[in-house]
């Protein structure tokens, strides 16, 4: 399927010791969408909340479930590596992606 190979894209784009433990598929579905829906655009905000959409699931009690800008800078900087990939996958894939708009 057309998201799970984009999410996989995503997730060998993220240095490995980024990589969060256990099953996170879904948070890199997730990521796949925001991909499709922001490409090179996303933001580390656009980022937070897709995981936190995806933490709200996996651990309801987590500290980081508040907006992006309430985070302190290093929790924010946590993001970085998943927007660079978000960016890198959508750069490599423009020719493939068209945008509804």
């Amino acid at each position: 399927m057309y998201l799970n190979d984009l999410a996989e894209a995503i997730r060998r784009a993220v240095p490995r010791e980024a990589l969060s433990e256990g099953d996170t598929s879904g948070l890199f579905r997730t990521y796949a969408v925001l991909l499709l829906a922001k490409g090179k655009q996303v933001t580390r905000a656009d980022v937070h909340n897709a995981w936190v959409a995806w933490m709200a699931d996996e651990d309801s009690s987590h500290q980081s479930l508040v907006p992006f800008g309430d985070l302190d800078a290093k929790t924010q900087a946590e993001d970085s590596p998943y927007l660079l990939a978000i960016r890198t996958v959508a750069r490599s894939q423009e020719d493939h992606l068209h945008h509804d708009g």
